[in-house]
C-alpha cells in the first residue's frame, strides 16, 4: 500500500480510530503490530513471515547477550552469529544474482565459456532498512549501550512499525524502544503536526516528484536521442524527483507516527543548500549517513589515523554505502564518487583553514552561493550513476552534459520545469532563512486551513493518473 493511495488512507484511518479508542496500552501495541504485519503482507505474506522469523531470532540473541554477563567469548560469538544471519540474508536476497553475474562476466573475460544460473529471488521491500535496524540493536546490546528488550511484542514492533518499515528512516533502538514503554495520550497539537507532515509529504510526492519523472525518465531511458539542454533538464529534474520522493515518504512516515503518538528522527534537512559534500551528507538521508558513521566509519578507525588511512576509511564507507543502495556497479561507482568528493573536500578544508583570505571569502555571501551551486552540481553528476540503467548510459549522459550536443526541447515543457524549479528553490530559501513557524503563528487559523486545503487540491490535481511507487522501495 502506497502512502498516497486510497487503500492506505482507509487502512490508516481505521487503525488510527481503533488505536485511540482502545484504553489499554498493551492492546494498542498488539494492534500496531498486527497492522504492521498486515501492511507488509499486502505485498507478500511469506516475506512478512520472514521478517517475523528473523526479528524473533534477533530478539533471542539480545536476551542471550544479556545473560552472557562477562563471558566475552560467548558475547562475541552471539554478535557474530546475528551479523552473519542478517547480512547473509541481505546478501542472498539482494546481491546473489549480482555476484553471480559479475563472476560470469569475469570468467568470460578470461576466456571461459561459463553460464552461471540466475536465482529466482524476490527482493523483500525494505530489507536494507530493517536489516540495519536489527544490526543497530544487536551491536548496541553487545556494547551495553541499551539493555536487551524483554518483551517480544515491543521488539517486533520496533522492527516492523509500518510507517518506517519499507523505506525508513532507519530507527535506533535507543530512540524507539523507550517510546513503546510510554503510555500515549491524545494530543490535538500533535495530531495537527502529524497531518501537516503528511500533507507536506503528499505534495512533495504528487506535485513535484511524480511530475519530474516525466522529464527525467525518457532521457535516462535513451540518452542518445537527446541534446545537451534536455540532458541538463533531466539530470536536475531527477535531483528534484529523488529528493521530493524520498523526503516526501519520510515526511508522511513521520506524520503517521506523530498521529499515533510516536516520534521518528528527521531524515532530511534541505540537502541541496549544503555548502560542501560533507555537509550534504549531514543533511541527506541522515539516518543512513549517521548509521554508516557510527557502525562502519568509526569502527574502521574514523579520522583518528593518518590522512591516507582516513581517506581509505571514507572510500570504504561510501563504497559500501553505495552498494547498500542496490546490486549494481553503478551504485558502487556512485559510492566511490562521493567517497572521492569527501576526501577532496577534507583536503581542501585543511588547506583553506590555514589561510584567512580563502576562508573569509568562502564565508561571504558570494562564496556561500558559489559553494552551494558547486556542491549541487557535483551531487547532480553523482545522481547520473545512481539513476542510469547501465554504465554506458551514465557515461553517455555525462558526456552530453559537458560536450554540446544538438537537440530540441519543448518550450512548454521547459517553462513548466522552470516554474517547478523556481518554486522548490524558493521554498528551500524560505525554510532556511526565514522562521516559517513564526510566520504561520501570525496567520489566522482559517487562512492556514485554507492554505492546507489548497495544497491538497493542488497535489491531487497535479498527480499522474497512475500510482508511482516510491523510489527507495527498491532498496
Amino acid at each position: 500500500m502506497l502512502f498516497c493511495s486510497r487503500e492506505f488512507l482507509f487502512f490508516f484511518v481505521t487503525v488510527l480510530a481503533i488505536y485511540w479508542g482502545l484504553p489499554w496500552t498493551r492492546a494498542r501495541l498488539i494492534l500496531l503490530l498486527a497492522a504492521s504485519f498486515y501492511f507488509y503482507a499486502c505485498w507478500n505474506k511469506w516475506l512478512a513471515l520472514l521478517i517475523a522469523a528473523t526479528s524473533t531470532f534477533d530478539y533471542a540473541v539480545g536476551l542471550a547477550l544479556d545473560r552472557s554477563g562477562m563471558n566475552q567469548r560467548r558475547r562475541a560469538y552471539l554478535l557474530g552469529l546475528s551479523l552473519t544471519i542478517n547480512l547473509g540474508l541481505l546478501a542472498y536476497f539482494k546481491y546473489a544474482n549480482f555476484f553471480l553475474d559479475s563472476l560470469e562476466q569475469l570468467l568470460r573475460s578470461m576466456g571461459a565459456s561459463t553460464q552461471l544460473p540466475t536465482l529466482r529471488v524476490i527482493l523483500p521491500i525494505g530489507i536494507s532498512f530493517y536489516t540495519f535496524e536489527a544490526i543497530n540493536y544487536t551491536v548496541d546490546v553487545y556494547k551495553r549501550r541499551v539493555p536487551a528488550e524483554r518483551d517480544l511484542t515491543r521488539f517486533l514492533l520496533f522492527i516492523t512499525f509500518f510507517p518506517h518499515l519499507v523505506a525508513g528512516p532507519i530507527v535506533r533502538a535507543r530512540d524507539f524502544l523507550p517510546q513503546l514503554r510510554q503510555a500515549k495520550r491524545w494530543n490535538w497539537s500533535r495530531m495537527q503536526l502529524g497531518v501537516q507532515y503528511f500533507l507536506l509529504g503528499l505534495v512533495k510526492k504528487l506535485a513535484v516528484a511524480d511530475r519530474m519523472a516525466a522529464y527525467s525518465d525518457p532521457v535516462f531511458a535513451n540518452p542518445e536521442a537527446y541534446g545537451t539542454l534536455a540532458v541538463w533538464v533531466a539530470v536536475i529534474a531527477y535531483a528534484l524527483q529523488i529528493y521530493c520522493d524520498f523526503s516526501g515518504y519520510t515526511d508522511m512516515a513521520i506524520g503517521c507516527a506523530h498521529m499515533l503518538g510516536y516520534k521518528l528522527s528527521p531524515n532530511f534537512n534541505l540537502p541541496y543548500l549544503a555548502r560542501n559534500v560533507s555537509e550534504f551528507w549531514r543533511r541527506w538521508h541522515i539516518s543512513l549517513s549517521t548509521w554508516l558513521r557510527d557502525y562502519l566509519f568509526i569502527p574502521l578507525g574514523g579520522s583518528r589515523g593518518t590522512r591516507t588511512r582516513t581517506a581509505l576509511n571514507l572510500m570504504i564507507t561510501m563504497t559500501l554505502g553505495g552498494l547498500w543502495h542496490g546490486a549494481s556497479w553503478n551504485f558502487v561507482l556512485w559510492g566511490l564518487f562521493h567517497g572521492a568528493l569527501l576526501v577532496a573536500h577534507r583536503g581542501f578544508r585543511e588547506f583553506s583553514e590555514t589561510r584567512a583570505g580563502p576562508r573569509r571569502w568562502l564565508d561571504g555571501q558570494l562564496g556561500t552561493a558559489l559553494s552551494i551551486l558547486t556542491t549541487f552540481g557535483f551531487v547532480c553528476v553523482g545522481w547520473i550513476f545512481f539513476r542510469a540503467t547501465t554504465l554506458a548510459d551514465a557515461l553517455s549522459l555525462v558526456e552530453r552534459l559537458v560536450i554540446p550536443h544538438a537537440g530540441a526541447a519543448s518550450p512548454a515543457l521547459l517553462a513548466a520545469f522552470g516554474v517547478t524549479l523556481l518554486v522548490v528553490s524558493a521554498c528551500h530559501l524560505l525554510v532556511e532563512y526565514a522562521s516559517v513557524a513564526r510566520i504561520l503563528d501570525r496567520i489566522p487559523t482559517p487562512l492556514v486551513g485554507f492554505g492546507y486545503a489548497t495544497l491538497l487540491i493542488t497535489a491531487l490535481a497535479l498527480a499522474p493518473s497512475a500510482e508511482t511507487p516510491f523510489v527507495y522501495f527498491q532498496f
